[in-house]
């Protein structure tokens, strides 16, 4: 299904003022320190979110484990996990640019269940919204297993209800798996940069496209303004939503665990660097949020974009009164990394990290693709565009930074998507880089 185009919504541009660095205007790529970052002490108390809400939805996680397990072949612990990969030295010093330093692969890029980092978001968020209308039913009796929530009189109750997206296809692919093994109707509405293929996998599962003329924000707006005040279907808003927030935060207990087993060491003598690739900024949000609750000031969140669409970027830099576009500041947010093709920050996201993000870097589609070919040939890691921009931009940040002891310092880049991709955009995509 196709919808007839609606104008944009949202507030008049404005000019992009001196904030906004030159470089970021002309769609160069940038390295851009950000002036609101303070001590993680400091800002962390004045949230209104904090580690006991993150603690809680890593307790929820763990009540699913059973249903996962039950529902999903080939994960039998019911955890939604990836591994944390060591690159070799002469990887790491391609990707450092030289600099010394040790360079580890969060492997989210092949995240079990969806392939892609949007799971701990999407499905939490479904599980979340399943565990409430369960409990507001009666379903929830003292010593269940929640295995049954697979079971008919659960099923029965999802069946009435509907849960829907908007997406450029991973959030919506998460959202789809999830709410249709559970039973729930599910309808996503997507933006005209969405890859077909990932419009064809959705409808595979049972789920209604609604596909839209405009960008990933008029998608989200049509959408939440379609499902507003329905008592029978649930709206995910990657815009907006606390529980997709705390979905990803919970992946920096998973990731502590991991730094911890791999003998890795993180204090003020040894930072940790951890680079996120950045759409609307739930994702990589979250888990900077959630390693900042346990890393404090050791850990040093760096956001990547693309040139075309550095949204988080243009909104710290223009201020957290209002929302800011990229198009306001004369981007035209084309890229081929269709997961960060997003005009507009999620101001929840920026207003509850704006103080926490080390550093925002541009990079081009060229290098995306540049490097998804690097580190296919060179490690085996099968990338889609989005998912390489930490590698495109961890040695121009630390060649910018000028870490006083590099070697003391571990890199973390956080991939995000690329296990699921069809050989042939694959392969297209190998032979661009």
């Amino acid at each position: 299904m196709t919808l007839p185009p609606m104008p944009a919504a949202g507030p008049e541009p404005r000019p992009p003022g001196p904030a906004v660095p030159a470089p970021v205007l002309r769609a160069e790529p940038t390295v851009w320190f950000n002036p609101r970052r303070g001590e993680a002490a400091a800002i962390l108390p004045g949230l209104a979110l904090a580690e006991v809400d993150m603690r809680s939805a890593q307790a929820r996680w763990r009540r699913f484990d059973p249903l996962l397990a039950r529902l999903f072949d080939g994960l039998e612990d019911g955890r939604i996990d990836s591994p944390l990969i060591p690159l070799p030295p002469e990887t790491a010093r391609s990707i450092l640019h030289g600099a010394p330093g040790a360079v580890w692969v969060k492997a989210d890029h092949d995240l079990p269940v969806t392939g892609c980092i949007k799971a701990r978001g999407g499905v939490y968020e479904v599980l979340a919204h399943a565990e409430a209308l369960a409990g507001t039913a009666g379903l929830l009796r003292p010593g269940l297993s929640y295995a049954d929530f697979a079971t008919e009189p659960f099923r029965a109750l999802f069946a009435g209800h509907t849960i829907a997206v908007g997406s450029t296809g991973n959030l919506g692919f998460s959202v789809g798996v999830m709410g249709r093994a559970l039973g729930f109707a599910v309808e996503v509405h997507m933006s005209h940069d969405a890859k077909d293929w990932k419009k064809r996998r959705l409808r595979a599962l049972g789920a209604r496209v609604v596909e839209h003329p405009g960008d990933y924000g008029l998608a989200v707006a049509t959408a939440r303004a379609a499902f507003r005040g329905r008592s029978d279907a649930h709206f995910v808003d990657d815009e907006d939503s606390v529980d997709l927030f705390l979905g990803y935060a919970a992946a920096a207990l998973d990731l502590q665990k991991q730094l911890a087993a791999a003998g890795i060491v993180v204090d003020a003598a040894h930072p940790l660097f951890v680079y996120l690739p950045c759409g609307v900024g739930g994702a990589p949000g979250g888990v900077a949020f959630g390693l900042k609750l346990l890393f404090g000031d050791a850990v040093r969140p760096v956001f990547v974009e693309p040139v075309a669409a550095p949204c988080m970027l243009v909104q710290l830099a223009s201020g957290l009164d209002r929302p800011v576009s990229v198009y306001d500041v004369g981007l035209d947010n084309r890229t081929a990394a269709d997961g960060l093709a997003v005009a507009s920050a999620s101001l929840l996201v920026a207003r509850t990290v704006g103080g926490l993000i080390e550093a925002v870097v541009t990079v081009t589609d060229d290098a995306l693709f540049g490097w998804l070919k690097a580190l296919w040939t060179g490690a085996g890691l099968r990338l889609e565009p989005s998912a390489a921009a930490g590698f495109a931009a961890a040695g121009r940040f630390v060649a910018a930074a000028g870490a006083p002891d590099p070697a003391r310092a571990t890199h973390v880049i956080w991939t995000t998507g690329g296990a699921h991709l069809p050989e042939a955009e694959f392969e297209a995509a190998l032979a661009r880089g």
